[in-house]
């Protein structure tokens, strides 16, 4: 396993981040305990250190798993963990204010039964508090111990920008990373936030590679997506499945024919291979998913397969 250092920072994370959305009881998350642990027991065995989790997650459910699953291994782990999402019904019960993310941690760092949080970010931007207002209470966990680095996920440039002027304008602590859907089929954050990254020290912590599932080659036009698939099982993920990427994922299987590779490892090392990208998240259900997944850390595109690729997602930019 290669690692790197997360952003301008000295934390040295896997190129394989473990994600564990897909950790619980739930619909929309039905991995149980058991599985989890193989898959997290199966991470660390690859050299894998880097595990992301969110308070969002089925209901904290995943965080909770997390930290009973590592619990003896802490210390081996960066955990990162996310906070915006809602923890009750009240008016200051979700967002980045004081109130909210003071709240949020201390619930996660409870879930996971552990005192403190590798990688603490942002799950959303929130336009209803002053950026000063976030950096300064993120800078607070940050002393308190509490907290390591912080991060962000789903943010602009402009908003990262922002972010870093305001922590230097209070001499506080910036951002080291951000959290941004990539794949082949969904490539937007090449033009601005990819560069703004590089320019202002993030390191980046890829989400959704496989553009939630489509480029495994498993959904076929004119045919119902599978009822245990992401898209048979929510149509908030369909607005993915189209001619285009369909298209994409035909030339994607080709070329994983041709190098003696699956789909899914090549879709992965397409995206390992992109300038700006440190580390890579994995969100796999069940074991199965998750050897296949990992099998995109062992292989090298040549640049004409990478530059083939590129020129047949051009779209998707």
């Amino acid at each position: 396993m290669e690692y790197l250092t997360l952003g301008r920072s000295g934390l040295h994370v896997s190129r394989a981040c473990l994600g564990t959305m897909m950790f619980g009881h739930s619909a929309t998350a039905p991995c149980n305990e058991d599985e989890a642990r193989r898959i997290i027991d199966g991470f660390l065995g690859y050299g894998g250190n880097f595990i992301d989790t969110a308070n969002g997650y089925t209901g904290g459910e995943s965080e909770e798993v997390v930290g009973r699953v590592i619990k003896a291994k802490r210390d081996e782990v960066v955990l990162a963990t996310k906070g915006f999402m809602p923890i009750g019904e009240g008016p200051n019960d979700r967002g980045l204010g004081r109130k909210y993310l003071t709240r949020a941690l201390e619930n996660s760092l409870r879930r996971l039964g552990t005192d403190y949080i590798d990688v603490y970010q942002c799950h959303r931007a929130d336009a209803d508090t002053p950026i000063e207002e976030t950096m300064a209470t993120l800078h607070g966990f940050v002393q308190s111990g509490k907290v390591r680095y912080i991060g962000c996920s789903n943010w602009t440039g402009s908003q990262i920008v922002e972010a870093q002027w305001a922590a230097e304008r209070i001499a506080g602590s910036p951002l080291v990373s951000l959290q941004p859907p990539y794949s082949l089929v969904s490539r937007g954050i090449e033009e601005d936030v990819l560069p703004t990254c590089q320019r202002q020290g993030l390191g980046t912590m890829i989400y959704s590679p496989l553009g939630g599932g489509v480029l495994t080659g498993k959904y076929k036009r004119g045919e119902e997506p599978p009822a245990d698939s992401r898209f048979g099982r929510g149509a908030m993920w369909r607005r993915g499945l189209n001619d285009q990427s369909l298209d994409a994922a035909d030339e994607l299987g080709k070329v994983a024919a041709e190098l003696g590779a699956t789909p899914t490892a090549v879709a992965i090392a397409w995206v390992l291979s992109r300038r700006g990208v440190t580390s890579v998240i994995i969100g796999p259900r069940t074991f199965d998913q998750f050897q296949q997944n990992m099998e995109g850390f062992d292989v090298q595109l040549d640049p004409a397969v990478v530059k083939r690729l590129s020129d047949a997602t051009r779209w998707a930019r």
